[in-house]
């Protein structure tokens, strides 16, 4: 029995082999579609070295941008690019002198999609998202090499179901997929761009550049999906009676919800309230400062070290202080009785001079120290003083000024005060018997 790997065998295959070349590779046309791919690819190679530098320094220039993933991704396919502009040339002028260029259409094609999946690749974060759209590019383009893409096409788009008045194919589910897909990426791209924008906004608080951000998400995803049912072909209005029913069930029970959300955003449109802020909310009888500003409440740190979660809707209907609102400075009032016989004019001095001397107390406007009222046993004085930093306290500088009047008081002998009571005492009524 002879053996397949004889002589006269392995002569014959090869000889198929070389008939094959002959027939079909070395022939004018095919060489020279083939020199012409490999001088497109050259000239690309050479094309992108003068081309990286600038590229790589407008990356670094701008890193942080929004435009920053664009040059990323423009690195990436500058050497493809660069002789996909080369091929598309040479098709264009072969083309008009030699109809047959299969060769150099399909490594078009294939270079094109090359471009294409490296550059999605520089955007997309998701190494299986970046890996399902590359597997389905090159699909398609394996198809359309093939020929194979419009029969797909019809066979998809003959396998389906109807809904209603619509027909939904196996073509249109897949379409809708990938519009979806291709929808979330872009929301999301056009939403870290966004985000990066409303971040550089210096005038605007952080809580509102938040909310900013969330708003332009939540949005690109609505029409995302709002893109997406139109390529299924369903009626959007037949989902206005449906959503209207929706939307008075979620009136009635997430009434608080949503005021505290409307409220919240009012806060941070007209910044009334902001982080940072001192506030006094008589209602809760809570003093302290504003922490953060979130969708349903205000995050507010008492001196305690108490956090106080207050609802939005508390901050626009009831009373508040803020006491940082226009300007940060606030004046406090320190009140101290002196006994009849003190110098008034000697401890008015020396309230201002001990408020004076306090690091806290401002120069501008000075502080004042007044005489009030006179009861029945002392003579009421008053001292004002204007500070700039009421989150460090009000409570601990009014005692550390109590301390150096009484220390001043004491050395200036200014007497304080104490209950004075007379008691009488009558002899008994004695009767004469």
């Amino acid at each position: 029995m002879p053996s397949f790997f004889s002589s006269d065998s392995l002569h014959t295959a090869l000889e198929m082999i070389w008939g094959w070349i002959t027939a079909n590779i070395f022939l004018y046309d095919t060489l020279l579609q083939s020199g012409l791919l490999a001088a497109a690819f050259i000239l690309g190679a050479l094309m992108r070295r003068p081309l990286a530098t600038p590229v790589r320094t407008l990356a670094q220039r701008y890193q942080g941008r929004w435009f920053y993933g664009a040059l990323q991704g423009l690195r990436a396919i500058l050497f493809p690019l660069c002789s996909l502009f080369y091929l598309w040339l040479m098709l264009a002028i072969a083309a008009q002198h030699a109809p047959g260029v299969r060769l150099l259409a399909i490594a078009t094609t294939l270079t094109a999609v090359w471009v294409g999946v490296r550059f999605i690749s520089s955007f997309v974060r998701q190494k299986r998202l970046a890996r399902l759209a590359a597997l389905i590019i090159w699909s398609v383009a394996a198809l359309d090499i093939l020929n194979l893409l419009s029969p797909a096409i019809d066979q998809l788009d003959a396998v389906g179901f109807s809904l209603g008045k619509s027909r939904i194919t196996l073509l249109i589910i897949f379409k809708a997929i990938l519009s979806f897909i291709g929808m979330l990426w872009l929301a999301g791209l056009a939403s870290r761009m966004a985000e990066q924008q409303v971040q550089g906004l210096t005038s605007l608080t952080p809580s509102l550049r938040v909310l900013l951000s969330k708003t332009i998400r939540v949005t690109l995803l609505i029409i995302a999906f709002v893109i997406t049912l139109n390529t299924l072909g369903i009626n959007l209005s037949s989902l206005a009676l449906f959503s209207g029913a929706l939307g008075v069930g979620l009136g009635f029970g997430l009434q608080k919800v949503v005021s505290n959300f409307i409220s919240g955003i009012i806060l941070l449109l007209d910044r009334s309230i902001k982080p940072g802020d001192v506030i006094f909310i008589q209602d809760t009888q809570t003093y302290g400062w504003v922490n953060t500003l979130g969708a349903r409440c205000v995050s507010v740190i008492t001196r305690d070290g108490k956090e106080h979660l207050i609802p939005n809707e508390l901050l626009i209907t009831e009373k508040v202080e803020n006491w940082s609102y226009s300007s940060k400075d606030v004046r406090i009032k320190v009140n101290i009785n002196v006994s009849f016989e003190s110098d008034l004019r000697l401890a008015l001095r020396l309230m201002k001079e001990a408020a004076a001397a306090h690091p806290r107390v401002l120069k501008s406007p000075a502080p004042n120290a007044l005489m009030m009222a006179v009861d029945d046993y002392s003579v009421k004085l008053e001292l004002r003083a204007w500070i700039d930093d009421p989150i460090n306290g009000v409570g601990n500088i009014t005692s550390d000024l109590l301390l150096d009047i009484w220390d001043r008081f004491r050395a200036h002998h200014i007497g304080i005060p104490y209950p004075v009571r007379d008691i009488r005492q009558h002899a008994p009524h004695v009767s004469e018997s």
